[in-house]
């Protein structure tokens, strides 16, 4: 059982790590200076979805690391 939450622990550290780099940066950036912001925006119902998977995924590794940290699991 320990190795299946290891497993698990570490395939959500790696799609954390995917899906945070998939994310659109918050600020304008250097478009930001000609005006040219909204030719780069992304759509809104792809950012939610994004959003919600990145949560469910960072949801799995809190709990994988509580388990494993505290000794819970055996």
């Amino acid at each position: 059982m320990v190795t299946f939450i290891w497993i698990l622990q570490i395939l959500s550290a790696i799609m954390l790590v995917i899906l945070i780099l998939l994310h659109s940066p918050k600020g304008d950036g250097i478009a930001g200076i000609g005006g040219a912001s909204h030719l780069f925006s992304s759509q809104k119902s792809a950012e939610k979805g994004l959003n919600k998977v990145t949560a469910i995924f960072a949801g799995i590794f809190v709990v994988c690391t509580f388990l494993l940290g505290f000794g819970i699991i055996k």
